[in-house]
């Protein structure tokens, strides 16, 4: 599948429009989150907030062939949970030691935001504390690469040079980023790791073309990288049980390189006291 034809000025205004209710969300989120909150209290705040903003959720009732339709407005997903955590996924209040991914997704006016943080709820361990760092280095070095002149396997190279190579952490296989718009997913797939047999990855020459809207977004665990799913529902689980962290940027990349739509996310408050 080709890449979506290249969005207008216009296009862009807008895209950015619902990438910054993404962000003002976790912004939000930052303050409102604290100790004791369960999942489907954060859910429930998620979806008054989205109403709020005059925006609405675009996971909620989202579906994948096989798959249910994801029952949240949020990903919300707790330690071992890698990525698609679903508000009854964890029952348990959060506290000392959880870490909690959040991925929000939004239509805004015809478009889509969609970008992620993770969030330690009392002061992160060592390694809990290197992870998050590693996550958003990757995520920060890896745009830089989302230009003109590079393929999306210049981010690969870059992301996992990083976290593999310098860190010793491990991406997950087979989860990536994407392109979207005004749908959730569009060409291209973002793969956070270089292809090891042919065919793998088929958009990993792709170039970055300006104009392009693209979702990036590693996924990274402590531990090893297989993961495990309960048959076909919706979260994605470490199988080693190793904590993991995931952090989302949208980018619109442009003929002067990346602009980061959802600039503001890493000034979030990360570390809920």
């Amino acid at each position: 599948m080709g890449l979506p034809p290249p969005i207008s000025p216009a296009d862009a205004d807008s895209a950015y429009a619902a990438a910054q209710r993404v962000v003002e969300v976790h912004q939000r989120l930052s303050k409102w989150l604290r100790p004791g909150v369960t999942l489907p209290q954060v859910d429930l705040w998620v979806a008054k907030t989205l109403e709020e903003l005059k925006c609405r959720s675009c996971f909620l009732g989202y579906q994948i062939p096989k798959s249910p339709k994801f029952p949240s407005h949020a990903c919300l997903s707790v330690n071992h949970c890698v990525v698609h955590g679903t508000a009854a996924s964890h029952l348990a209040p959060l506290g000392q030691g959880d870490i909690l991914k959040v991925d929000i997704g939004v239509r805004y006016q015809g478009w889509v935001g969609d970008a992620a943080w993770t969030y330690a709820f009392g002061a992160p361990t060592p390694e809990v504390k290197r992870l998050m760092a590693c996550g958003k280095e990757s995520l920060r070095r890896g745009v830089l690469e989302l230009k003109p002149g590079n393929t999306f396997g210049a981010w690969a190279r870059t992301v996992q040079g990083h976290v593999e190579s310098e860190c010793g952490f491990h991406l997950i296989r087979g989860l990536g980023g994407h392109g979207y718009g005004r749908k959730l997913h569009a060409a291209p797939f973002v793969s956070n790791t270089v292809p090891t047999h042919p065919g793998e990855w088929s958009d990993v020459h792709t170039a970055c073309r300006p104009g392009t809207l693209v979702a990036v977004e590693p996924m990274i665990a402590a531990g090893a990288p297989e993961t495990r799913t309960k048959g076909h529902e919706w979260p994605v689980y470490m199988k080693d049980g190793s904590m993991s962290v995931h952090y989302e940027h949208d980018v619109l990349i442009t003929e002067k390189g990346p602009r980061v739509l959802t600039e503001g996310l890493e000034l979030v408050n990360d570390i809920v006291a």
